[in-house]
């Protein structure tokens, strides 16, 4: 006894599958838009305008901390930095080149820092994130050589605050492998 199955037209279905998604997304797309455009200014006309926000220049104070750091640093002022780290900080600084590794202490981390200065590299906040223990930051690295390559990345540090001094600080660099390739060359 053979068994009869009704003729099913996969390719049709997919086709009218394919319609009915793209026609929901779209009414979705039109609803959320069209809900928005006539809530929006409701919104703005109440006292959400009003509301105050904590950006990175507000008075956390390891908001503070971390913005006298980049100050101390910009001007390579050695004895403000050490002022401002842990005598045991930890700094991590990821990679395969010959500045990677951990720093381990006020002594180490200034040492690094030094070695920075051969290649003219600076660095500036664009924004950070804090609670009462860390400070999350993430800024442009830059340096200003006149030979060879020079660095313009993003880099986030993740920072580590105990009784308002950083005790400890994760380097995560956007593109390791661009960082690996300038430290390898200019510190061979």
């Amino acid at each position: 006894m053979a068994f009869l199955y009704p003729k099913f037209d996969f390719k049709s279905q997919k086709i009218k599958m394919r319609r009915r998604n793209f026609i929901q997304k779209t009414i979705a797309t039109t609803a959320a838009i069209s809900f928005t455009s006539s809530l929006l200014p409701k919104l703005l006309s109440q006292n959400l305008i009003h509301l105050k926000f904590n950006f990175m220049n507000e008075s956390h104070p390891n908001l503070k901390l971390i913005n006298s750091f980049f100050q101390a640093y910009g001007s390579n002022d050695n004895e403000a930095i050490k002022a401002i780290l842990a005598e045991d900080i930890k700094w991590h600084i990821p990679g395969k080149h010959p500045l990677s590794g951990r720093k381990n202490g006020v002594d180490q981390v200034l040492e690094y820092f030094r070695k920075l200065n051969k290649a003219a590299l600076k660095a500036e906040p664009i924004v950070m994130g804090v609670n009462d223990n860390y400070v999350i930051d993430c800024h442009r690295n830059w340096s200003n050589m006149e030979e060879g390559n020079n660095l313009d990345s993003m880099s986030c540090l993740l920072w580590k605050i105990e009784n308002n001094k950083i005790v400890e600080v994760h380097n995560f660099p956007a593109d390791q492998n661009v960082v690996d390739l300038f430290f390898q060359e200019h510190y061979k």
